[in-house]
């Protein structure tokens, strides 16, 4: 069981760091990595403790870039967390997602959500600020009945929330996250909705900008999904990544851990990353 793929409370998921390292021990996760958003906060709070060790916590990153016009997230898995590379981006990210808060803010406000930069900052207190933050503050106010409902009309692609500007291109992201060690892994590569042609081309320019895996499996994705990216994974050369994308705990939600007994054989990430968090020295993990 191996997850490299969740979000603790430190950005947009529901549980704190050690309650997540709980679950992903309760579950059997043997390899597993925090991938908050734009932040490194939640997994270096418990790097150093004795479930880290159970669970095999490798450092994890989600990183948000801009690839043509779209919003690509990359995951960075075992990078030096002290490196001036991560944390220099991590902190210009963390200064740009304040910029966009502010921006998406104005956008509500001028479409009637009066204070939604405050609600928004106090929904996500010490969190890393992001939409689903937002999101919330608008159910909690009675603007929209649900989360699903906020994003559909108000935050999602293509609305008026939807602010892409203030992200690094995805070559700046990759190339920190190589710089600090780590391995690059394309998020979620079917979520951004492209046509099957700007999919070859991201991935292309991904390859060209020196990413490195492929997310074959997202949460509960459609088997059929599974294999048209491990298919593409390999025919460009890709080591496949997966993971659960876990935010919270809900009925049709996914559950942390993904077990690699229901993948095809592969050229696979964790395969190194395992190895190495075993023998304790993951942040120096680089696949051959």
């Amino acid at each position: 069981m191996v997850d490299f793929h969740t979000h603790s409370l430190a950005s947009d998921g529901a549980l704190l760091p050690a309650e997540l390292l709980e679950q992903a021990k309760s579950a059997g996760v043997t390899c597993f990595a925090i991938t908050d958003h734009d932040t490194l906060s939640g997994y270096q709070s418990v790097k150093d403790t004795g479930t880290a060790q159970e669970v095999g916590l490798i450092s994890g990153v989600e990183l948000s870039c801009r690839w043509a016009s779209t919003t690509i997230h990359v995951v960075g898995l075992a990078f030096d967390d002290s490196s001036l590379a991560i944390t220099s981006m991590v902190k210009s990210l963390s200064e740009a997602r304040i910029e966009r808060a502010k921006t998406i803010a104005h956008r509500l406000e001028k479409a009637g959500f009066a204070g939604a930069l405050k609600g928004a900052q106090e929904t996500a207190g010490e969190s890393q600020i992001g939409r689903p933050h937002f999101a919330q503050w608008m159910v909690e106010m009675g603007h929209v009945t649900s989360l699903t409902q906020a994003f559909d009309k108000y935050l999602g692609a293509g609305k008026i929330g939807d602010v892409k500007t203030f992200w690094p291109s995805m070559a700046e992201v990759v190339g920190a996250i190589a710089k600090a060690g780590g391995v690059t892994v394309l998020a979620h590569p079917l979520k951004y909705k492209l046509t099957g042609m700007k999919l070859r081309a991201l991935l292309t320019d991904f390859k060209a900008a020196g990413g490195e895996s492929l997310e074959i499996l997202n949460g509960r994705q459609p088997e059929a999904d599974m294999k048209r990216l491990s298919q593409m994974a390999d025919s460009l050369g890709f080591l496949v990544s997966a993971g659960s994308d876990f935010h919270r705990s809900f009925e049709y939600g996914p559950t942390l851990g993904v077990d690699t007994d229901r993948l095809a054989e592969g050229n696979y990430v964790w395969d190194a990353l395992c190895q190495r968090a075993q023998e304790g020295n993951a942040a120096e993990i680089k696949p051959q």
